[in-house]
């Protein structure tokens, strides 16, 4: 950034904090919502609850982290309040996945943007895919963290955002905690790969609750068959054209299980289990946001270690 450009993003992101304390103050939320922590570190604000752990194991203390999204909320229907959206206003850093997948709140992250704040998308820049086919074809996919080979290049992004845009931050140390989780994502990759080495190439079919494992898929060499919810949103509903389309598919392709969000109602998934010709387990996977420390996936590495053994022993069984 030049010398001529950095008053402008000042000025722009002060009247941003002053607008945020203003929204506060009406909300009666005035404590927290200012820049700064009590501690008078800098914020770096983060959308989804998947991306907000990434985001706190590079950079420790060294910046108060805001995650938006609650533990087991939908990324694609969470909201926040005022208070919150002027925390948005009022960061470091805003830290978001993009590409459609937090739809109630990327406005108030394009408004941050405008404002000055330095913002990082990150789907976007980990080269994202596109949906093949239903009715999302075409489009970009945001469940990039399925994939932990493009979760270590976010990682790397992350930090060096960080270390380049979050004044105060010790950079050494940020860039040391990025090296060490980043390896620590290169060994879940490679725990996964040998784990899913134990399912015969045809059983390799994954039906889910909506599309979502998209690049789970390509990294490991799966082949989804098709979704509960024929769309990339769980915003979308399925018709009775679609189910019986998809009860078909399971039919032909001998699928032996379906896989739906820990935190989403299985009914639909249930139903297609009972009008499949064939015995079909319908099995829980944390798939789009972690849980509450102690429920099983409170953090990316074990969420991901958690649906690699759900997948493995789903697939893999005779």
């Amino acid at each position: 950034m030049t010398a001529a450009m950095r008053p402008a993003r000042s000025r722009g992101r002060a009247v941003a904090v002053v607008v945020g304390l203003l929204v506060c103050a009406l909300a009666a939320s005035l404590a927290g919502c200012s820049g700064k922590d009590a501690g008078g570190r800098p914020t770096v604000v983060v959308t989804t609850n998947i991306l907000g752990d990434i985001t706190r194991q590079i950079v420790g203390d060294q910046a108060e982290v805001r995650v938006l999204m609650k533990p087991n909320a939908d990324p694609h229907s969470f909201g926040v309040s005022a208070a919150e959206a002027a925390r948005i206003e009022g960061a470091d850093l805003v830290v978001y996945n993009g590409l459609g997948l937090e739809e109630n709140v990327l406005r108030h992250v394009e408004a941050a943007k405008e404002a000055g704040v330095p913002t990082l998308g990150v789907g976007a820049a980990v080269d994202p895919l596109t949906y093949e086919k239903d009715k999302t074809a075409g489009k970009p996919d945001p469940h990039f963290w399925t994939d932990p080979l493009r979760v270590r290049k976010a990682v790397r992004l992350i930090g060096k955002k960080v270390s380049a845009e979050v004044d105060g931050v010790d950079k050494k140390a940020v860039a040391s905690r990025t090296a060490a989780y980043g390896k620590k994502v290169g060994e879940l990759a490679a725990d996964m790969e040998r784990s899913f080495d134990g399912i015969p190439a045809k059983r390799r079919k994954l039906v889910t609750n909506h599309h979502v494992f998209g690049y789970l898929a390509q990294r490991f060499d799966f082949r989804v068959v098709g979704a509960v919810i024929p769309s990339g949103t769980t915003l979308a509903s399925p018709s009775a054209a679609d189910m019986k389309a998809l009860t078909t598919t399971i039919d032909k392709a001998g699928v032996q299980a379906i896989f739906v969000d820990s935190s989403q109602p299985d009914r639909l998934a249930r139903v297609l289990k009972r009008e499949a010709h064939r015995e079909v387990a319908v099995i829980p996977l944390y798939s789009e946001s972690l849980t509450e420390k102690g429920d099983g996936a409170a953090t990316y590495l074990q969420m991901m270690r958690a649906n690699t053994r759900a997948i493995a022993r789903g697939l893999a069984r005779s």
